[in-house]
């Protein structure tokens, strides 16, 4: 894929709404490619091909892609800095487009929350997340922007969190991980939508019933 350093905000000038930052992080590199800690470019990747943005353009530290879903603008990036240096790319774009922290969502791993489960939250701490972390520190402290967590689910037993977080997948929980990136573009796009608020809250009622329903609990 050819890779274009152009960026404009021109044709977000005259657009009714402000645009969204979506902000997915994960590591660069093919070794890292669907590891536990990268779902957050996945998402990002799954949300560009079902609403027709090109991740074409490289700037900022970040691979990205911009358009309009229906009529909001939507900017798409995956910050290539590494997991740890995230905000390097963040911050920095986030000022370009001169957007305030509740236009930006950011979607990472949590191992807080079962695998395959979602959660969309309005602000919050890192929660010892160091991609968020750094993300923060260039947000000067800033927590008041929006996440779309992806539960990868704990480490088993004494395991390194390290390894797990760089580890693929089991079949079965990569199984669970696909039906959660679908369900994840709707996310997305109730994020876009303008009643967000009940909205969200629904979102996150069902996912935590779709936790209950599920009869076996595996080592993600």
């Amino acid at each position: 894929m050819m890779l274009s350093s152009r960026l404009s905000r021109r044709c977000y000038c005259t657009c009714v709404h402000q645009p969204w930052l979506f902000l997915g992080l994960g590591n660069p590199g093919d070794k890292y490619n669907g590891t536990r800690h990268n779902i957050g470019f996945e998402m990002i990747d799954v949300f560009a091909e079902s609403v027709g943005i090109q991740m074409n353009l490289l700037n900022f530290k970040a691979i990205m892609g911009q358009g309009l879903v229906g009529d909001v603008p939507v900017i798409l990036a995956k910050p290539q800095t590494y997991m740890n240096l995230s905000g390097e790319s963040s911050g920095p774009l986030a000022a370009y487009y001169k957007l305030p922290l509740n236009r930006v969502l950011v979607v990472h791993d949590d191992t807080q929350l079962p695998c395959g489960v979602l959660r969309l939250q309005e602000k919050g701490g890192h929660g010892c997340h160091n991609g968020l972390k750094s993300v923060m520190h260039h947000f000067r402290g800033n927590k008041e922007f929006a996440r779309l967590r992806i539960g990868i689910g704990k480490p088993p037993g004494q395991m390194d969190p390290k390894a797990f977080l760089l580890q693929k997948f089991s079949m079965l929980a990569r199984e669970r991980i696909d039906g959660a990136l679908v369900e994840g573009v709707e996310a997305l796009k109730l994020v876009l939508s303008k009643d967000f608020g009940e909205s969200w809250r629904l979102f996150n009622v069902e996912q935590k019933y779709k936790h209950l329903r599920q009869h076996t609990i595996i080592a993600p």
